[in-house]
């Protein structure tokens, strides 16, 4: 089975094995992504819920019977509870006589951790959180399958924005009909806040929305996602409502020029770094030196910031072979507007596949 499997390369990436590993959630929103990595589930809240793994590849999870038909869908072995004093003995039961338990610490309250403690006097805790963020960072095939679907959701949204812009709209409105637009078109949810910006708005690379109105002249900054059974997208596109400045083209092509060369410079073998060291190194070889203030990209999958590496000046995780990333250089000016161009990629044995199939080339609405 491919969950036994995602389980088996958790605890092999462990320098010491534990006797298990306990996933706890807590309530929304501090609910542990891993949780569904492992249990296979994508519907359901789960608040409260734990997962146990073991180093066979088998699972226990303890839900409340408000979760049962839900966690059914699992081949997980349940336990499902009634009330706290049930929580506590089937907690006691399988997983108290543990000696050695693993904690995702980047992902439990500190509320959690304690009460654990207190359930388990006898073990000793050690954190696992890495060992889960480099199994996730490799997707497999039913991940790679089900984050192409979450970018095809989000790229017959982008492809539809041209077509609703119009003076005077809101920004507020857009993000409005883009959230309507990807659920109608088969996302259970968008992945993040939606942002959409326009104007000097632009500028601001996590600015969401507003009520600004558009006007002619504007650059209009749209970057949203998809999610999809848990899996998300993340894609960004700019256009320029009207007819366009030299500055404004000169611009886009810089950033489009700048994508292009991180694309090129993507293989397997290589370590995160060099992408964003080849994008900013170009950006800043132009008069826009010193305006790409972020990181090239970030690995997508069950979260959209997902676990494990990304295109950044610091990261020397080496590229592999089925990993999901963004690849997003902008350009901002404070006062006049940025561009931003992103889209999620697949590593391949000889360079990358765009998930994301929205047009890159410049657009004049």
């Amino acid at each position: 089975m491919i969950f036994e499997k995602r389980i088996k390369n958790i605890f092999s990436n462990l320098k010491r094995e534990p006797d298990a590993i306990i996933i706890k959630n807590s309530s929304e929103p501090y609910i542990d992504d891993n949780f569904f990595y492992v249990t296979g589930l994508d519907k359901g809240l789960f608040e409260g819920s734990v997962a146990a793994l073991r180093p066979t590849g088998k699972v226990d999870i303890i839900i409340s019977e408000l979760e049962a038909e839900s966690a059914k869908k699992s081949n997980a072995n349940l336990n499902i509870y009634k009330n706290g004093e049930e929580f506590n003995e089937f907690f006691k039961n399988t997983l108290s006589p543990l000696k050695n338990i693993g904690l995702n610490f980047s992902g439990i309250s500190h509320r959690d951790f304690c009460r654990i403690k207190d359930r388990c006097p006898n073990s000793e805790f050690v954190d696992v959180s890495e060992a889960f963020a480099k199994a996730r960072l490799v997707k497999d095939e039913f991940e790679i399958k089900t984050i192409k679907e979450a970018c095809s959701i989000a790229d017959k949204v982008m492809k539809m924005i041209p077509d609703i812009l119009h003076e005077g709209i809101h920004e507020f409105e857009i993000a409005a009909e883009i959230n309507y637009l990807m659920q109608k078109n088969g996302a259970d949810e968008s992945a993040f806040k939606t942002i959409s910006s326009f104007g000097k708005n632009t500028a601001e690379p996590h600015y969401s929305h507003g009520n600004y109105r558009l006007k002619s002249g504007d650059f209009t900054l749209f970057d949203f996602g998809a999610r999809f059974r848990k899996y998300n997208s993340d894609m960004t596109r700019t256009f320029v409502f009207g007819k366009a400045s030299k500055e404004q083209k000169d611009m886009y092509e810089t950033v489009l020029d700048a994508q292009r060369t991180g694309f090129d410079a993507i293989r397997p073998g290589i370590e995160a770094h060099d992408v964003h060291d080849a994008v900013s190194t170009y950006i800043d070889n132009t008069r826009f030196k010193g305006r790409f203030i972020h990181s090239t990209g970030h690995p997508v999958g069950l979260a959209v910031h997902d676990a494990g590496a990304g295109f950044n000046s610091e990261c020397k995780v080496e590229l592999k072979e089925n990993m999901v990333l963004t690849v997003e250089p902008g350009i901002y000016i404070p006062g006049f507007g940025g561009v931003r161009i992103e889209d999620d990629i697949l590593i391949k044995k000889d360079g990358v596949e765009i998930l994301t199939k929205a047009p890159r080339e410049f657009i004049e609405i």
